[in-house]
């Protein structure tokens, strides 16, 4: 696992578990036989090696760069022609904002697959502008579901018309794949409401590798626990509004992370952003957020709050910020450690926050 959330796992993955689930993202993804594919993404992670998977079921051209460099990405596309991709939100926010990105030929570019972690609406919404012959595909799993569980097709990536109102989910579950919300006692809840994301299909793991008691916590009843809380709309479109882990509760409230971090990066200024809870003596904790500031751009802490307040309710918005100049800390497979960010929080106290 990516342990972004605490120590990584082992994950006991078959090979029916990953030619099957492959072969469920093949029938959705528009991937086809004679595709050249970029490999820029890590290979140790589940991402990029489930991609591998993917292209060689249909036996795709593969091209590999040796490290992700968002200029060196753009010139890997044009170079070899470059048909089909995976990023990471982190990589697409590195690649859209480049000045000179219209100096490349994309013109063979027909989708990029993303994943891996939350996609800000600011984000996906300057990738559209600037690569509009770009078929975006959204995955969303995980380790433990070798790993692909639900998708949000090209179609569904519009703000307009009547396919719209969707670009905030992590789409529909794959062929094969049952997806449900559930809450407390392993109950399933009624659509719109927030529980733990669950599924069950021929791509669940085995187990984590001699752990069983996290294995039994994790599997129960046939159904994989994610882990991220969501909700399910009527049309059965899944909506992730935070990691369990990484949601803060401040005076009894519930606040996702993700839904801040969506608001900060609206704000022209912001590059990079984190929110996190800090201990606080009243609330239990208080919501705070890290920013890195884009090259050349200015704002402060009472700007940002201000920002936020005008998106989202007064509550969830952060209490402080700090900034940094420092890019934020990132897994090898590009998703922001928040673990880390929180430990100079967190030295007098554990965090009783799961």
């Amino acid at each position: 696992t990516g342990g972004t959330t605490g120590r990584s796992k082992g994950v006991m993955l078959t090979h029916t578990n990953l030619v099957v689930n492959a072969l469920q993202a093949v029938s959705m993804m528009g991937v086809q036989q004679s595709d050249r594919i970029l490999h820029v993404a890590p290979m140790f992670h589940i991402a990029d090696a489930f991609v591998c998977m993917m292209a060689s079921a249909l036996c795709c051209s593969n091209y590999f760069q040796p490290a992700f460099d968002p200029l060196a990405t753009l010139k890997g596309v044009q170079d070899n022609k470059i048909q089909r991709m995976l990023l990471v939100p982190t990589m697409i926010n590195m690649v859209v904002h480049q000045h000179t990105i219209g100096d490349y030929d994309l013109d063979a570019l027909e989708s990029v697959w993303y994943g891996a972690s939350p996609m800000p609406e600011a984000v996906i919404q300057q990738a559209l502008k600037v690569m509009p012959k770009v078929q975006f595909y959204q995955a969303y799993g995980q380790t433990e579901a070798a790993p692909v569980i639900t998708a949000l097709l090209p179609e569904r990536h519009t703000f307009e018309g009547p396919l719209a109102g969707k670009m905030k989910s992590a789409g529909q579950a794959l062929p094969g794949i049952e997806v449900c919300i559930m809450g407390e006692n392993n109950q399933r809840v009624d659509y719109g409401v927030v529980g733990e994301v669950c599924m069950r299909g021929p791509n669940i793991m085995k187990g984590y590798r001699n752990m069983e008691e996290q294995t039994a916590n994790t599997i129960i009843d046939g159904w994989l626990h994610t882990g991220d809380g969501g909700y399910m709309d009527d049309e059965g479109f899944v909506f992730i509004v935070d990691r369990v882990k990484d949601m803060i509760i401040s005076g009894g409230e519930n606040v996702y992370s993700a839904e801040v971090e969506n608001a900060l990066y609206q704000h022209e200024a912001v590059s990079q952003c984190a929110v996190i809870g800090i201990p606080h003596e009243k609330w239990g904790e208080s919501v705070h957020a890290i920013v890195v500031l884009k090259e050349g751009a200015t704002s402060d802490e009472a700007e940002l709050i201000e920002h936020c307040k005008s998106l989202i309710a007064g509550f969830k918005c952060p209490r402080s910020v700090s900034f940094q100049s420092e890019p934020l800390p990132l897994s090898g497979a590009g998703k922001i450690l928040k673990t880390e960010l929180r430990k100079p929080y967190w030295k007098e106290g554990e965090r009783n926050v799961n």
